[in-house]
């Protein structure tokens, strides 16, 4: 993997090592985060150590990948990329990003988010990137259309949360 296509003057995005179990632990328990997702319980810190020895940090061999977003100028993790749904076959792949909170708004998503598609579309040579957004989640559908990402679709009532349901915006961007 060559590194120029993970990292720019201030961040990288690397594989998750096992010194990541601690942020790991707090952002996938964190329950501002669970309306967007399809967990149903918190996760364990067992849990989470066995997917970080199982990974092979290969997207051809786990059909996924997540690669956390660490600051260059302290080392601190800001959050976690990842591509899922991987299919080789069709060279597409979805994509999610989730920002600790306490680094939302200072451009880390945008760089995160175009770092992943240069090295998903020039190196992976996927054909597209496709993500689920919530329509409520307007800050991350700002992000991906700030990235090129188009919307291409609306499933509606997608989301059960704590207030009804909520339709989820389907955004794609294609390897030109």
């Amino acid at each position: 993997m060559e590194a120029n296509y993970l990292n720019n003057e201030r961040i990288i995005l690397r594989p998750v090592e096992p010194e990541d179990l601690s942020v790991m632990y707090e952002m996938e328990n964190d329950p501002t985060m669970w309306d967007v997702s399809s967990f149903t319980v918190p996760y364990s810190r067992y849990v989470l150590k066995q997917y970080i020895e199982a990974s092979q940090n290969d997207v051809f061999a786990d059909k996924q990948l997540r690669l956390m977003i660490m600051r260059k100028s302290d080392n601190v993790v800001l959050g976690t990329i990842d591509l899922s749904d991987f299919a080789p076959l069709h060279l597409r792949a979805s994509v999610g990003i989730a920002l600790h909170q306490n680094y939302r708004k200072e451009g880390y998503a945008t760089e995160a988010l175009q770092l992943l598609c240069h090295y998903a579309f020039d190196f992976l040579h996927l054909h597209s990137l496709t993500a689920y957004i919530s329509i409520e989640n307007q800050d991350s559908v700002a992000l991906f259309s700030s990235c090129g990402f188009m919307r291409v679709g609306l499933l509606q009532d997608w989301l059960r949360t704590k207030h009804g349901y909520v339709d989820v915006v389907i955004m794609q961007l294609m390897n030109e």
